[in-house]
């Protein structure tokens, strides 16, 4: 089955992205549910990159690194209030908790901490759905 490389508008890209960002936030939750912890870390991390990533297709900004796409989102919008600095700060621990929970050897995820990253992603999402809204 090949790739579809048909080109959509920046706002296809953002509900697309945002889509992918729910089917994350679904996973991470199965996962935690089945009592994988490294795995719900990392899907909910995923889900919250996602929706940074609809923001960043809205205004047609392209990264190639997840850090860059983190540390833009945080400049253009945590720093500028249209997110919250509280939110950010959360955000900065996702992406610390998911690359122990993947690379660190005999890194022990808890449930509490995977059930944290998973408000966090939801949290996330549902603010950043409410910005997407007020753009389209």
């Amino acid at each position: 089955m090949g790739r579809n490389n048909e080109k959509g508008t920046k706002e296809d890209l953002c509900r697309y992205r945002l889509e992918i960002s729910k089917a994350d936030l679904r996973s991470a939750m199965l996962l935690l549910e089945a009592g994988e912890l490294r795995g719900a870390n990392n899907r909910a991390y995923y889900s919250i990159y996602h929706a940074i990533s609809s923001v960043h297709a809205l205004d047609g900004n392209a990264y190639k690194r997840h850090k860059d796409a983190l540390a833009n989102f945080n400049k253009a919008y945590v720093k500028t209030e249209i997110f919250s600095r509280e939110l950010g700060r959360k955000i900065s621990e996702a992406v610390e908790i998911r690359h122990a929970s993947d690379y660190d050897d005999f890194y022990i995820a808890t449930r509490e901490e995977a059930e944290e990253q998973i408000e966090t992603a939801k949290e996330l999402l549902r603010q950043i759905e409410t910005y997407v809204q007020g753009r389209l």
